[in-house]
């Protein structure tokens, strides 16, 4: 099989000829249709993520190492244990606990310390075949084009779990998803189909924040305007009850955190990094909530795909890029140079 791999962090990724995996007992081999490219993707590939003040959360994987988490592709192989219908198609969870400690059993499997996810730990989408644990991580993805669907596992998946730690949604202008790039696009679409809340979005860049309002946004504002802050709080009428930060950039939050109303809710999505730098007395005195927010359940896949299956959730920008273009697009993923999501398209 071929894999297109990380040989050495941030360096160009190299196409190498690996064995393809048997499958054995409860695994599940699945020839990768596409491969959603992620943010994460980034950080994954350049080894660490940034912590602020000049330090980094390295990763300690095993080189070479094949991204790719957001995968959707046929079935080719079982073993023995399994019981899955060669040809059948599916989008993957890759977030695989160990399923014996407790975060595991009480349904947050994708909390686990000891995970070995698909695309970090164990090889992902940016081969052409993956080796699945276990045909519990399978989701039929219904008449969702091939392209898009992988998004899910992740991209709709972060969105939805997120969403839903922001609830209850009094209002339209109550609500606001700060970033509007892959995940917070998802997101948009997400929050008027399962939460029936038309949020208020903000970003930097003119056409994301065109193509969100034509997609449902409700207003937009550009953070990067002098005005902007006091816009947002006359619009909202003295803050946000709930703000989704999908960018978890020092700017993004320093930015955000001034648009909360009293008893607001703060939710970190996004890895972009740095450090939080705030007042700790307007925390307890506003009463305002900090919550952070990593990719989501199996319960919240679930939930999310019978959504997805019902055609509830409409679909974001994707663009199609050959498999071979993986380096390329992680490159102009890290420069913003895409709208909406990427997606890698293998032979």
């Amino acid at each position: 099989m071929k894999a297109y791999q990380v040989e050495e962090p941030g360096k160009p990724l190299v196409c190498n000829e690996v064995e393809t995996p048997n499958p054995q007992g409860k695994e599940v081999l699945v020839k990768t249709i596409s491969c959603g490219v992620c943010h994460s993707d980034v950080h994954i590939h350049e080894g660490a993520f940034n912590l602020g003040g000049g330090n980094k959360l390295e990763l300690p994987l095993e080189r070479p190492y094949t991204l790719g988490h957001e995968v959707f592709g046929e079935v080719i192989a079982c073993g023995d244990d399994a019981s899955v219908e060669i040809g059948s198609k599916f989008v993957v969870y890759p977030w695989i606990g160990c399923g014996e400690c407790e975060l595991c059993k009480k349904g947050d499997e994708h909390l686990c310390n000891l995970a070995q996810n698909i695309g970090v730990q164990m090889p992902g989408g940016f081969g052409d075949h993956i080796l699945v644990p276990d045909q519990k991580y399978l989701h039929e993805a219904g008449d969702i084009e091939p392209h898009l669907a992988g998004s899910y596992a992740c991209s709709g998946l972060t969105a939805y779990s997120a969403l839903k730690k922001g609830l209850p949604y009094s209002s339209d202008n109550k609500a606001i998803i700060l970033g509007v790039g892959g995940v917070g696009m998802m997101g948009l679409q997400i929050a008027k189909s399962a939460f029936n809340v038309n949020p208020i979005v903000i970003d930097v860049d003119d056409e994301k924040l065109e193509i969100a309002l034509n997609n449902g946004a409700s207003k937009a504002f550009n953070s990067t305007k002098e005005e902007s802050l006091m816009e947002i709080l006359e619009h909202t009428e003295g803050g946000a009850m709930t703000l989704i930060d999908f960018v978890g950039s020092e700017l993004s939050v320093g930015f955000g955190t001034n648009l909360l109303a009293k008893g607001g809710k703060y939710i970190i999505v996004g890895l972009y990094g740095g450090e939080l730098k705030m007042p700790l007395p307007l925390i307890p005195i506003m009463e305002r909530t900090i919550q952070g927010s990593y990719v989501g359940s199996p319960g919240d896949m679930e939930e999310l795909m019978e959504l997805v299956r019902a055609n509830k959730i409409d679909p974001i920008p994707v663009e199609k890029r050959s498999a071979s273009e993986a380096y390329q697009t992680l490159l102009d993923l890290k420069d913003g140079k895409i709208i909406g999501r990427a997606a890698l398209m293998h032979d």
